[in-house]
Parts: C-alpha cells; sequence; structure tokens
C-alpha cells in the first residue's frame, strides 16, 4: 500500500533495506545498534524471506498455492499457516465478510500476510532491545515509540489526488500502526466480496491503530465496506480513519484528529 510516505530525518542508529514478497520492507531502529539489535534485524530478514516461501500466491510451490489447489491439506502446512488463517476469519467476522480470503475465487491472504511480517518484524526487533523503531512493510507502518525519547514519529500521508501534496502528517507519541488503502498506483484492486466489483468509494483510506496485523486487514475490509465504512470504523474499538473520495472531500472517525493535523 504505496500511499504512505515515512518522513525523512538525520542519519541515526540503523537502516536497512530489503525488497521481499513483491515489495519493499525498510527499518529505522533509532536506538543505539547493539549486537543483538544487528542480530535481530539480520533474522527479521531472513523471516520475511521465509514467509514469502509460505504465502506467495505468485510462487507455485508455496505452501499457500499448494493448500489452494488440493496438493497438501492443512494439517501438513507451517503453523503459521494456521495462524494467518484463523486471524483472516477474525478479521472476516469483524467486518460482516468484507474482508475476505478469496476475493477472486482462489485461496489469498495477501490482505492479512504483510501486515502481519510487519508486526511480526517490529516484535523480534523490540524483543532484542530496539524500542524506538519503524518497520514499513510496502507502506504500511508499525511505529515504536520509546517513553524516553523525545521525538515521536511523523508520518506524512501522500495525497492520492495531488502529486507531492500530503493529505495529513500522523504524530505518534506512543506505540502505533498506520495502513493505508489506495488506487493511486494500483487502480480500483480492491473487491466487494459480496459482488465480486472493484470497490471506487474512496481515493485512498488510511487506519490508525495499536498493532498493524489488525489495522491493515481492517484498512482492507473497510475499503471494500465502501459507503458503510465510515459507521463501521467509528465504533470499532481504538481505531481511527481518514478517507479521501474520489471528488477530493474527506472524513475522519471522530478520534482521528489525536493522530492527523
Amino acid at each position: 500500500m504505496p500511499d504512505t510516505e515515512h518522513t525523512v530525518h538525520p542519519p541515526s542508529g540503523l537502516r536497512h533495506v530489503e525488497h521481499v514478497m513483491g515489495t519493499v520492507f525498510s527499518f529505522d531502529i533509532r536506538d543505539e545498534p547493539t549486537p543483538a539489535i544487528h542480530r535481530a534485524l539480520a533474522d527479521v530478514v531472513r523471516q520475511l524471506h521465509r514467509v514469502d516461501a509460505v504465502f506467495s500466491t505468485y510462487r507455485p510451490d508455496s505452501h499457500i498455492s499448494r493448500l489452494d489447489r488440493g496438493d497438501i491439506r492443512l494439517a501438513e502446512c507451517p503453523p503459521a499457516v494456521h495462524e494467518v488463517l484463523s486471524l483472516c476469519a477474525r478479521v472476516t467476522h469483524d467486518s460482516d465478510g468484507y474482508f475476505s480470503i478469496s476475493p477472486a475465487g482462489t485461496l489469498d491472504p495477501s490482505g492479512l500476510v504483510k501486515g502481519w511480517a510487519t508486526d511480526a518484524a517490529s516484535q523480534l526487533l523490540y524483543d532484542a532491545g530496539a524500542r524506538h523503531t519503524c518497520v514499513n512493510g510496502g507502506g504500511d507502518l508499525q511505529l515504536r515509540t520509546s517513553a524516553d525519547h523525545s521525538t515521536p514519529w511523523r508520518i506524512g500521508i501522500a495525497h492520492p489526488l495531488r502529486l507531492g501534496e500530503l493529505a495529513t502528517v500522523i504524530t505518534a507519541p506512543h506505540d502505533l500502526a498506520v495502513a493505508t488503502s489506495g488506487t493511486a498506483e494500483r487502480g480500483a484492486h480492491i473487491l466487494d466480496p459480496h459482488h465480486g466489483t472493484p470497490v471506487t468509494a474512496f481515493a485512498s483510506l488510511t487506519v490508525v491503530g495499536p498493532r498493524l496485523t489488525m489495522t491493515d486487514a481492517y484498512a482492507t475490509a473497510a475499503f471494500a465496506r465502501g459507503d458503510g465504512a465510515r459507521d463501521w470504523l467509528e465504533v470499532l474499538p481504538g481505531y481511527e480513519a481518514l478517507a479521501i473520495l474520489p471528488d477530493g472531500r474527506q472524513w475522519r472517525t471522530s478520534g482521528f484528529d489525536q493522530y492527523g493535523a
């Protein structure tokens, strides 16, 4: 989801960029780069490639592709597959079916996997002692903010209709996930699973929440919901959103302004 732009900061700490899962993952670690953090970053990169090998719908030998074809059973897949499919079932239930793992008729949990992998990467770094980090998985971010760090993360959200302009700047005074679904680069690629048609109600929809696994999936579900998204998000505990419509109008959930300028 490329509609989120990471604000540039002066060089410090540790940074890394990895091309994997058909997108770009970037790591911005503002802590002192200890040997444990270096090792954790290397482990994270290896883990992302393992996730790709298991979940890629573009690789015929991936577990998810083989499961979809019926070549293997769920019991023969790594435990991560059961975990992801269980999380997908939860989001499908929470969203009244507007999140789907088979939007085009084939098994595809991609709407949750990238956020889940980004979330897990952030946790591995945290467990190694990194407290002030930004893990960016293809434009969706998991931010960690240490209590003793004086500079909160500030994230610019690109305006989908005005090239080079920002729709808002999100400030993260505490741990926060930011996920944006939009049509700027891929067109109307999110389907309404109840009708199988592309959703055109939004130019972009940004959702913020505590952790990226669910924030990213809820952003996809809300986008697929179209005109009913605002009411659904308004009562979703712990999540706020900013929507920009194709005609340039926008709306925000009632608590979004605590994060967005």
